[in-house]
């Protein structure tokens, strides 16, 4: 069982929501609308400015008191992504000082969130206005999310290095929005502040950007005048409800076993990505199975694609949606245990029960002000309307993370039919053996690690651990893993010596070739 100590909830006047109850079991806050890409954005620009301040991974000022500056980059962001003239100048002028003049012009027109704009910089850093366009181009082309529709406010150049990291803004760039970093990057930190190998991790990640080529990065400075730091406020108020947890142990320990390969320049990010989504989705479901009294940590049956349906497929099927309606099981375990609390059964026998009962829930959720509740004058009408309104909220964002973050990571698919299951692509395939295979281990070894860290599930000898008798057909899982071992073997990670050894190798390490 995944050990949870909690620690407590922050004082009234800190919190911003209208009521407290997802963050209280699972922390402020995870938002479906935040990508594992963007968590990851976000967490980088927290242990950026925490770097600089000397106390990465540190909470000196004890538990949840994170406060942290995030750069805005308003120059670099109108140049690449709110910048339309570019194009048009090239298309309309045909001298190059001619070009830069009109550019300029029309740049200093329509440059949002600036108060006084001014990119003559650029004229001087540039041979032509041709190479300068070049540049924004291939910018542009490493950006985050490249072929996404989202507002310019809200898109990302690849974080090459310090320069290039900044936070969300709203549609007038004018403070910091909480829709695509909506503080699951200030949990992820968090965890990692909370976790036994963070001095490890540390230096792992400090050791990656010192050896990350700076070329890029220099690049994108050179686009951004030399005052254009433009921080902002503190951005404080993150908060993780448990101060030790077996997951956050499990994310540091993978990180730094992807960290530790020899992995060439910013490739290693992607496997962090996957890394961070899979392990906030464990977060999730191992904490909602606590909460609703299952002593065991969350199981993730994963069919490898066949060309036929499988009782495999129909297992993962049923599992993924057991798994997908477990928050929502421990929002009504939280509410109900405060409705089962002595406090609560002692306020309903009081005169002023109705009072007294708001009153506790003022207390326990942050809910129960004027203007949350208007209905009837009785305790049970008052709960009633607790529980729906706690629900709906949850339905909106939180109930979305193992969907949506499965999807993302490439854990949860479609293919193949019309529902929902686990089946994981390549790219999550090769990230769970770099983060799990040192050299060369064993295939069978391989499956049955998989299953202890993570409860993922392909062969026979898993599935009958975590499945009853109905469930569990020895034959469909065996092919299962066989048709795994093609895949590995497809992705260059395989190896067969003989008819009874496989051996799944990790393709960075010397050792393993």
């Amino acid at each position: 069982m995944t050990a949870n100590h909690p620690v407590p909830l922050p004082s009234p006047e800190i919190i911003d929501p209208s009521m407290w109850v997802d963050e209280a079991i699972w922390g402020h806050r995870l938002h479906d609308e935040q990508s594992p890409w963007m968590v990851f954005l976000e967490f980088l620009n927290v242990f950026q400015y925490e770097l600089e301040k000397g106390r990465a991974f540190e909470e000196p000022n004890g538990f949840n008191t994170l406060k942290y500056q995030a750069a805005q980059r308003l120059y670099l962001r109108n140049i690449l992504f709110n910048n339309p003239h570019i194009a048009e100048v090239r298309a309309e002028v045909a001298h190059n000082d001619n070009r830069w003049d009109e550019w300029l012009k029309r740049m200093k027109k329509s440059a949002t969130g600036i108060a006084q704009p001014d990119f003559a910089y650029l004229r001087e850093r540039f041979h032509t206005f041709d190479d300068f366009a070049d540049v924004i181009a291939l910018v542009r082309s490493s950006s985050i999310e490249v072929d996404s529709n989202k507002r310019w406010t809200s898109k990302f150049v690849f974080p090459f290095g310090k320069h290039c990291l900044y936070e969300d803004l709203d549609n007038k760039a004018s403070s910091n929005d909480r829709r695509f970093f909506g503080r699951t990057g200030e949990m992820l930190y968090l965890m990692c502040c909370r976790a036994r190998s963070k001095k490890e991790l540390l230096a792992a990640l400090v050791q990656s950007i010192k050896k990350a080529d700076p070329t890029w990065d220099r690049i994108v400075r050179t686009l951004q005048p030399a005052e254009d730091d433009s921080p902002s406020r503190d951005r404080a108020n993150a908060f993780l409800p448990y101060g030790t947890n077996n997951g956050f142990d499990d994310l540091a320990e993978d990180w730094l076993a992807i960290l530790r390969l020899n992995i060439a320049g910013f490739d290693v990010f992607p496997h962090l990505v996957n890394l961070a989504g899979l392990h906030v989705v464990k977060y999730q479901l191992s904490v909602s199975r606590q909460w609703i009294g299952l002593d065991t940590p969350p199981s993730f049956v994963c069919e490898v694609v066949a060309p036929r349906k499988t009782l495999v497929r129909e297992v993962s099927c049923e599992l993924y949606q057991e798994n997908n309606l477990l928050p929502a099981q421990a929002v009504e375990a939280y509410l109900a245990r405060i409705e089962a609390s002595s406090e609560w059964k002692q306020a309903l026998t009081e005169h002023g029960s109705f009072e007294k009962c708001r009153s506790i829930l003022r207390e326990a959720v942050r809910w129960g002000e004027d203007d949350d509740y208007s209905g009837s004058s009785n305790p049970e009408s008052l709960f009633a309307e607790l529980r729906r309104s706690a629900m709906k909220r949850h339905r909106q964002h939180v109930a979305n993370i193992h969907r949506n973050y499965g999807r993302e990571i490439g854990l949860v698919s479609k293919r193949g039919t019309v529902k929902l299951r686990y089946a994981p692509n390549d790219s999550l395939l090769k990230t769970l053996l770099l983060a799990n295979v040192e050299k060369r281990m064993e295939l069978n070894d391989f499956l049955a690690k998989l299953m202890t860290r993570y409860g993922i599930v392909f062969g026979d000898r898993e599935a009958e651990n975590v499945l009853t008798k109905g469930d569990f057909d020895k034959k469909a899982f065996r092919a299962n893993s066989r048709r795994l071992e093609q895949r590995l073997g497809s992705l260059g990670v395989l190896k067969r010596l003989s008819d009874a050894c496989a051996y799944v190798v990790n393709p960075y390490c010397q050792e393993a070739k």
